[in-house]
């Protein structure tokens, strides 16, 4: 394997490890006290599809099923979320409420100042360019791929 892509795949671990490490940390945000990191990602996931069944967020999380079904029983008793029917009976889909959509806004807005500010300090506006065609490139080959 050529030692770049190595060392790549590394790197995107690490910052995915430290960087959500840091970010709890860091982030004096009562969002953060008041919802679990799992919550908020189940959040916003489902923010990104728009509805989806709580078997594709176990599958996108890496849980078993159960494990979404408690997340997802507490995000429903804190009104962000609804399940619904859909055209299949065995399976339902779960939306945001307008309250869910209001957290996911106040969290992108929270790490986007919080992103902002820690790069501001160490990061050139060509090297974020840069970083922002590498994973433009990256989340097309991930779609392609199905994920």
């Amino acid at each position: 394997m050529d030692k770049r892509i190595q060392e790549a795949t590394e790197l995107f671990e690490e910052v995915l490890i430290y960087g959500t490490e840091r970010v709890l940390k860091s982030v004096d945000n009562p969002l953060w006290k008041e919802y679990s990191p799992e919550q908020m990602q189940v959040l916003k996931l489902i923010s990104k599809e728009e509805s989806m069944t709580a078997g594709r967020l176990a599958l996108l999380q890496g849980v078993h099923k159960s494990a979404i079904s408690s997340r997802l029983k507490k995000l429903v008793e804190k009104e962000l979320v609804v399940i619904m029917p859909s055209g299949d009976r065995r399976e339902k889909l779960i939306e945001l409420t307008d309250k869910g959509q209001d957290v996911v806004e106040q969290s992108k807005q929270v790490l986007d100042e919080y992103i902002g500010s820690l790069l501001s300090d160490h990061v050139k506006d060509l090297e974020i360019e840069q970083f922002l065609v590498t994973f433009r490139k990256l989340k097309e080959i991930l779609k392609m791929d199905g994920v």
